[in-house]
């Protein structure tokens, strides 16, 4: 393995901590996504023994979508960690392997059929292929570190 890709294992947050976050980010993006989802649809019509019809489809679709986000997130995230510290080697085949694993296990869980699970695992690799391919990465390493504070010593004000 290549010296400066030895940074990337060496990162301040460990597998778990990186699964977390995924799941964690999962869940607030799919629970925007559910809010959405919930104002599409028609509000139910008032029923006698429930308060609030509105508020509470749009709580279970929001937890719904929340909570399928979350085990993407977390699967995805996981399956890429284990495969990343299996093979040593950082490259497009490690998300591609966590996106096909939490599109067949959460998709094809969800929809109930193998085809579903094999086309949903296929869509996440294909779409995390060709994020890491093409390059789409929040963070560009150009060999910089950076410090909160400054490293170079400063010249001695002189008083007047």
């Amino acid at each position: 393995m290549d010296p400066s890709e030895m940074r990337y294992l060496e990162d301040e947050d460990s597998s778990t901590m990186k699964v977390i976050k995924g799941a964690t980010s999962g869940f607030v993006v799919g629970t925007i996504w559910g809010t959405i989802v919930a104002t599409w649809h028609d509000v139910p019509r008032v029923e006698r023994r429930v308060a609030l019809p509105g508020l509470i489809r749009t709580l279970k679709m929001m937890g719904n979508h929340g909570a399928t986000f979350a085990a993407i997130g977390g699967v995805y995230i996981g399956v890429e960690q284990l495969v990343l510290n299996y093979r040593t080697k950082r490259d497009f085949i490690n998300g591609a392997i966590g996106g096909f694993a939490a599109g067949a296990t959460v998709l094809g869980l969800k929809g109930r059929s193998i085809s579903t699970a094999i086309s949903a695992g296929a869509a996440l690799a294909t779409t995390s292929t060709l994020i890491d391919w093409g390059g789409q990465t929040t963070r560009i390493d150009n060999g910089k570190e950076y410090y909160p504070y400054t490293t170079k010593k400063r010249p001695n004000a002189t008083v007047n």
